[in-house]
């Protein structure tokens, strides 16, 4: 494939909760220098070679099989370390482009790596297609950018510490399971991971994004939801105590806080009343 850089034009595609801007291929990356970024998310797949990428003064070398991914106006800049550095990249935006991001496990700007190296499938397909501005190639760029951010939480590797931290939780999320019948208290948790109460926090925030409680009520709302319909003919109060809360008061409010509705809303919702 030679270079190629396709500029998408915008029309109402600000419209749509994510859509390709720009998107490009270099047979061999110049230096890029943006003391004061870009306006779009980026997305950089290297293909082969390696260069070095410097984000908010922080450095990263990026061989073949590593994407690096660029926040909005995060000051940056990226160079060749090689005689060939073959990229593909997306430019995009759109107010769920964050929260798209975020699914796949990307907070801020950095590196990444493939579990394979091959060109990301929708992103080989977005630079196939025709490199005219019809309403109609936008769209299917934007379908495939969609793809391509949920390919992502797959696709990637989990950083070293990230997978650490994963392994740890497991036996904490397995515990959590097999007791929500019961109270469970922060330090009982704490102990089947043997570390402390307060580290325990930090890895529940770092894995699946809550607080330890936050993520037991979730569960136990789901519990309830199976109880609900797998028990039609229980109480209220008997689901909420079969999936765990001790209040039918306090297991009112959570599922409302959750769902956004009342339990008994919900069963009659679904016909389980």
């Amino acid at each position: 494939m030679e270079s190629k850089m396709i500029f998408c034009e915008m029309e109402d595609m600000h419209l749509l909760p994510i859509y390709a801007t720009t998107l490009g291929y270099w047979e061999h990356q110049e230096e890029m220098t943006r003391p004061a970024g870009f306006p779009d998310y980026q997305l950089h797949q290297v293909l082969s070679g390696k260069g070095e990428v410097k984000i908010r003064g922080k450095s990263y070398i990026a061989g073949a099989g590593d994407l690096f991914f660029l926040y909005p106006d995060d000051p940056h800049s990226y160079a060749p370390l090689s005689r060939e550095w073959e990229l593909a990249w997306i430019s995009f935006n759109g107010r769920e482009a964050a929260q798209m991001l975020l699914y796949a496990g990307i907070r801020e700007s950095g590196v990444g790596r493939l579990r394979a190296e091959p060109v990301l499938s929708p992103l080989a397909e977005m630079l196939t297609l025709s490199s005219g501005n019809e309403h109609q190639d936008n769209l299917e760029r934007a379908k495939l950018l969609y793809a391509l951010l949920l390919d992502l939480k797959r696709s990637l590797l989990p950083a070293a510490n990230e997978d650490n931290d994963l392994e740890r939780m497991k036996p904490v999320l397995q515990y959590i399971e097999l007791h929500l019948h019961r109270p469970l208290l922060l330090k009982e948790l704490a102990e089947v991971a043997a570390v402390s109460p307060q580290y325990l926090c930090r890895l529940f925030q770092r894995t699946v994004r809550e607080r330890p409680m936050a993520y037991i009520n979730r569960q136990r709302v789901s519990r309830s939801k199976q109880l609900m319909f797998s028990s039609r003919g229980q109480r209220i109060y008997e689901i909420a105590q079969r999936a765990g809360f001790e209040n039918v008061s306090y297991f009112c409010a959570v599922f409302k806080r959750i769902t956004g509705m009342q339990p008994e809303e919900w069963r009659g919702l679904h016909g389980l009343d």
